[in-house]
């Protein structure tokens, strides 16, 4: 008889809890009405970061990668999530970001039960508790089309967040973004529908058993992958992001900078380190790698040009995005060598986390400044760090991580990348990672400038902000630039899970 695929571990139940828990909270929030919908949120955030605590413990406990198949049908019939060590990372970075922005957002509707009553708010705690669920999914999702639905529940949720504030420019944006996201989801679900006729499975696991190189692999992969940079906004597929991510309302702008963008990357991730077979993924790295490297280039220098702060935040985003792209060809191994353990590999999804701390903090305190002063014109902000000091200084943690300047993560992680395109025989990537770092640090020194000028006059603030609202953005940059000192090696908790996939045991 065939062993199984997948088994349930003794903490495989947390899998299945971390997605179901903020998807019971939505159902509450219908039940109880719209009066309790804060309460409700902020008891599952507390409740949904224990959980993703106690699968990374769980997970440095045992070594091991966690398993829970749905019902005990073993795939292609049934369901398996299953968590590594990368995904669990991604699954407390997720859950931090989630209860910093949720926290940010109950200040700024004024705390208190009835700050969830307005349908803008109850709208909003709605779609970020199915936004974290979807998220989740896609992280600990082990199935091909599982993941898709996960990604088009991302996508719902992620749109209305956009156009929550019911401006005609922010609708736009959404829609806008609506449509690339759709065009996306066509894309990955014809490449899905090619693989499952060609190997009668669609479990990433089995398929990084069964794949081989052959003209309908190829494809199906090709169409995926473009789906999904679609939804990444990866140039020059980023045109929908910039005013999406600038329009809308602060806490929407965070988890679509910091995590949602992430779930894409992470299923290419897997589909070319798991799934395609090693000349096919070695042809995707290169490519994916021109694509990353002029993302960093070209909009670090829009970046550099915006007069608008968000927008500015939004070009950031996207040129951040790149680095992860240029891991490609970094971790691609060598005899003997599998990707996830070299220092790329490391250096990748400690960007990955760093970025997304940082740019939620980012964009928090630049809600922060919109909230005081009505506007974010750069131009206009001269000394606005004498206001706003917890927010300018938040800005100015964030960028660190962002500039690749110790002891922040980013810097680590760029180090990394930098010394794997040394080692690797990458100049270009060298250069453009080098280039990368000059281009953020201008943008980043653009809106310090303005912090730390003096004002020309007395500067208009529309309204005080409680001091507890720049909180939020100050915890994610500190938790950007701490990650910096956490000792790292190309092993550790990124290699828990992984050898199985590629049938190598762990070293």
């Amino acid at each position: 008889m065939t062993a199984p695929i997948h088994a349930t571990t003794p903490g495989g139940f947390l899998l299945i809890l971390a997605v179901i828990l903020p998807v019971c909270a939505v159902l509450a929030i219908f039940a109880c009405g719209p009066r309790s919908a804060a309460r409700i949120a902020l008891a599952t955030l507390a409740a949904g970061l224990a959980v993703a605590v106690a699968i990374i413990v769980e997970l440095i406990r045992t070594g091991a990668a966690l398993t829970y198949v749905v019902g005990a049908w073993q795939p292609p019939l049934g369901i398996a999530l299953r968590a590594d060590g990368l995904s669990g990372a991604m699954l407390l970075m997720t859950a931090l970001v989630v209860v910093a922005v949720g926290l940010f957002a109950h200040v700024q509707h004024g705390g208190g039960d009835e700050a969830g009553g307005g349908r803008a708010q109850t709208t909003f705690w709605l779609m970020l508790l199915a936004l974290w669920s979807a998220l989740n999914a896609v992280f600990i999702g082990e199935d091909l089309f599982n993941l898709y639905v996960a990604l088009e529940l991302l996508t719902f949720a992620a749109v209305p967040l956009v156009c929550l504030d019911g401006r005609s420019e922010t609708a736009n944006a959404a829609l806008r973004y609506l449509l690339f996201a759709l065009l996306g989801s066509l894309l990955y679900l014809l490449g899905v529908g090619l693989l499952y006729g060609q190997y009668g499975t669609l479990d990433l696991l089995a398929l990084s058993r069964l794949s081989r190189s052959d003209p309908a692999l190829s494809v199906a992969l090709a169409l995926m992958i473009v789906g999904l940079l679609a939804k990444a906004a990866l140039f020059p597929l980023h045109l929908w992001l910039p005013p999406a991510h600038a329009g809308a309302p602060a806490p929407a702008s965070a988890v679509l900078s910091a995590l949602v963008i992430k779930a894409p990357v992470f299923l290419i991730l897997r589909l070319v380190l798991d799934v395609a077979p090693p000349q096919a993924a070695a042809i995707a790295g290169q490519l994916l790698a021109v694509l990353g490297a002029a993302s960093i280039l070209f909009c670090s220098v829009m970046a550099l040009r915006q007069a608008r702060l968000k927008l500015m935040i939004a070009y950031s985003t996207v040129a951040q995005l790149g680095y992860l792209f240029i891991v490609f060809p970094l971790a691609a191994g060598g005899a003997g060598v599998a990707p996830w353990e070299t220092i790329a590999w490391t250096g990748g999804a400690l960007q990955l986390i760093s970025h997304a701390l940082a740019k939620a903090a980012m964009f928090l305190a630049a809600g922060v400044i919109i909230e005081v002063y009505g506007h974010d014109r750069i131009a206009d902000l001269g000394g606005f760090g004498r206001v706003l000091p917890v927010s300018a200084f938040a800005i100015g943690l964030a960028g660190l991580s962002l500039m690749g300047v110790p002891p922040s993560g980013g810097f680590v992680a760029k180090c990394l990348l930098l010394t794997a395109a040394v080692i690797e025989g990458y100049p270009w990537l060298a250069a453009t990672i080098l280039a990368g770092g000059l281009l953020a640090g201008g943008y980043v020194f653009r809106v310090i400038d303005r912090a730390l000028a003096v004002p020309a006059g007395t500067l208009p603030s529309r309204r005080a902000v409680p001091r507890r609202l720049e909180l939020a953005a100050l915890a994610l940059a500190v938790a950007a630039v701490l990650l910096g000192l956490v000792p790292l090696r190309p092993f550790g908790i990124l290699q828990i899970g992984r050898g199985g996939l590629a049938m190598v045991g762990l070293p």
